[in-house]
């Protein structure tokens, strides 16, 4: 199968749930007219579709200008390790490469970890930067 990207906001709440709840992110899915809100009010938004299906999704708010924050990478379970989320970010990076701060903050794991730092992500814990979190 083809894999198709497409530059687009407005995402069906069907495959919206289906892709968030395959990954475990529930959260998101609680309100799903939040999630659809919050996809119109991000700066960009970039999936991956095979035939009619969503398999992957990433999305970045931030201005665009000075600092870019992903805000969510994800990709269906049984399409995961297939090169799919690193399609993602790379398109993401090169369209805003002029960008001078990219942010992102996620979970410990070592496969996450992994897949960040190859793509050159430093995490703070290990430089001279500082994160700091409030969450709710």
């Amino acid at each position: 199968m083809t894999m198709v990207f497409k530059e687009t906001k407005q995402i069906d709440q069907k495959n919206l749930i289906a892709l968030y709840e395959d990954v475990g992110w529930y959260a998101y899915t609680k309100d799903i007219n939040q999630l659809e809100q919050a996809l119109l009010n991000s700066l960009y938004v970039l999936s991956a579709w095979e035939e009619e299906n969503l398999v992957g999704l990433i999305r970045v708010v931030g201005d665009g200008l000075t600092i870019l924050y992903i805000q969510d990478i994800l990709v269906l379970n049984r399409h995961q390790n297939q090169g799919i989320a690193t399609e993602l970010l790379n398109q993401v990076l090169e369209k805003f490469e002029e960008v001078r701060q990219k942010v992102l903050l996620t979970e410990e794991a070592s496969n996450v970890r992994h897949f960040y730092e190859k793509h050159g992500f430093h995490s703070c814990d290990r430089g001279t930067l500082v994160a700091f979190a409030k969450l709710t």
